[in-house]
């Protein structure tokens, strides 16, 4: 397959070569590459009967579904996005992210039909939500009640069709939007990248909303494999299902391999895997140690993010295993081939010696198109067609990247990122708050755990309990604070700006206690 122009190339290019081959698999069903093109097809009409435009988003909320998958493509084929919606944040975090994305359209899955249900008051541009799957389904009818789309919007290059919401440092999640040629590029680059071809059979156990869900998807189905859609990552599911179906393709996050690294026999189960590709937050030592001794699959590290579509950046198997350097496993590998990087003095933006640390930039046809309704945020992340991943890296002579830090202060929790901004944004809202500061200290099964250092308003008492239960109604859980330390001040240098590497250093012991 040459690389596609437009993201429903995927489907194209294997209805004709291989009409009745198995395409899509979720819980019961199973679908081959004529079924799944007609019935993404009669999604793609019955989207514009129901007045859904060109430009228009419409909006998933759901745990891992391939109607979620049905709903990009058919998305892409009227001109439409589908913003794929964080199942994991608080009701309040959702509001935001659909009134930001201003859906027309949401489908809600059983457990979240509730909730869209009590904001749509608040939402006067959402005009229908429509029940993805449960006792009271309305998708399949929804589907099957409009006949094959014929007239396929005339995109280009660079129109959008997913939405993908990553946190800021301003405390608020920015829509990136992704476009044909930044997921086909990345989709056509990840694919043999990951040895896919059309033997593959790929499980989908991330979750949909990230670019480790939806785009690792979509490199199996560029590959023309068998791609099987996981609702719940339950370890002992997963494990039946690899046996199962003989899976060649897993994704999962570091805190889970460090889980099944436990398991006995575990290296028996995965027997099928030619490819485990692990990222999302970074791989601590013994965990990478332990997956190259326990699993006879290729480990693959990942370094990629939302506004590149998915990976630029891959630590191949042979690295994982080379006993003569043993410290690539500490690396992020190399940098994808077609995309160019660049490690500039954050200060100066000049380019900085080979070996010494900078932030990395980036520029690639992988590239989202901006952050949505956000000119701002898009100027200060692109220039010049580089954008600004926010991390200190150091590239050796062979071109192997080391994270050495995270500028923007990000911390990584179980594989989600956790921005303290944010965080800080919702605590302080608390009438018993002055000051606060998060930071992330390391925790030995999800990587890193956010950390609340908070001064009390004048007269007040603050009960580091209760505000962590504070913080779990306004956030998802993942995001909140397990640890509450009360200060009378905040250290700050000699301009007033807080020193949060103190306060790291001194969460570093408190969870080492």
């Amino acid at each position: 397959m040459q690389q596609p122009v437009r993201i429903y190339d995927v489907i194209t290019a294997n209805l004709a070569s291989q009409p009745s081959a198995p395409a899509l698999e979720y819980g019961d069903h199973r679908w081959t590459w004529t079924e799944v093109d007609d019935r993404i097809r009669r999604l793609a009409q019955a989207l514009r009967d129901a007045g859904v435009e060109a430009g228009d988003r419409i909006a998933t909320l759901d745990k891992n579904n391939a109607a979620c998958l049905e709903l990009t493509f058919a998305a892409s084929l009227i001109g439409a996005v589908n913003a794929v919606v964080n199942f994991r944040l608080s009701s309040e975090e959702i509001r935001y992210v659909l009134d930001d994305s201003q859906a027309v359209l949401l489908f809600a899955g059983p457990d979240f039909v509730p909730i869209a249900a009590g904001l749509a008051a608040e939402l006067p541009h959402l005009r229908r939500i429509v029940a993805l799957g449960g006792e009271d389904d309305e998708y399949e009818a929804f589907l099957a009640g409009a006949d094959p789309l014929t007239e396929v919007f005339a995109a280009d290059d660079d129109t959008a069709f997913l939405q993908l919401y990553t946190s800021g440092t301003t405390g608020r999640p920015k829509g990136a939007m992704l476009t044909h040629r930044s997921v086909g590029s990345h989709t056509a680059r990840v694919a043999p990248a990951y040895d896919m071809d059309a033997r593959t059979v790929n499980l989908v156990a991330m979750p949909l909303f990230h670019v480790g869900g939806t785009c690792w998807a979509l490199g199996s189905m560029y590959a023309g494999g068998r791609t099987i859609v996981v609702r719940d990552l339950v370890p002992d599911q997963l494990l039946a299902l690899i046996t199962g179906e003989q899976a060649t393709h897993v994704f999962l996050v570091p805190a889970v391999i460090g889980m099944l690294t436990q398991v006995p026999g575990i290296g028996e189960a995965f027997a099928s895997v030619k490819v485990l590709g692990y990222g999302g937050s970074p791989m601590p030592l013994p965990t990478a140690q332990a997956a190259v001794a326990t699993f006879p699959s290729g480990l693959y590290s990942v370094y990629g993010m939302t506004e590149m579509s998915g990976t630029f950046c891959v630590l191949r198997p042979e690295d994982h295993r080379d006993a003569d350097r043993p410290h690539l496993l500490g690396s992020a590998g190399r940098v994808i081939a077609g995309n160019e990087a660049r490690v500039v003095d954050p200060a100066t933006g000049h380019d900085v010696p080979v070996g010494q640390p900078g932030e990395l930039l980036i520029r690639s046809e992988q590239i989202m198109s901006g952050y949505w309704r956000n000119p701002a945020a898009t100027a200060a992340t692109i220039t010049d067609g580089w954008l600004h991943t926010g991390d200190i890296v150091r590239i050796d002579e062979e071109g192997y990247v080391y994270v050495v830090d995270r500028a923007k202060d990000m911390l990584i929790s179980g594989g989600e990122n956790v921005y303290p901004a944010e965080v800080e944004r919702v605590l302080t809202e608390h009438p018993d708050i002055a000051e606060v500061a998060v930071v992330g200290a390391p925790h030995p099964t999800w990587g890193e755990t956010p950390v609340a250092y908070v001064v009390p308003a004048p007269g007040r008492e603050i009960d580091p309990d209760a505000l962590i239960t504070y913080a779990r109604e306004r956030l998802a859980h993942y995001k909140c604070p397990t640890s509450v330390v009360v200060l009378e001040a905040l250290p700050r240098n000699a301009m007033a700006k807080i020193l949060k590497q103190p306060l790291r250093d001194r969460a570093e012991q408190l969870v080492n206690q």
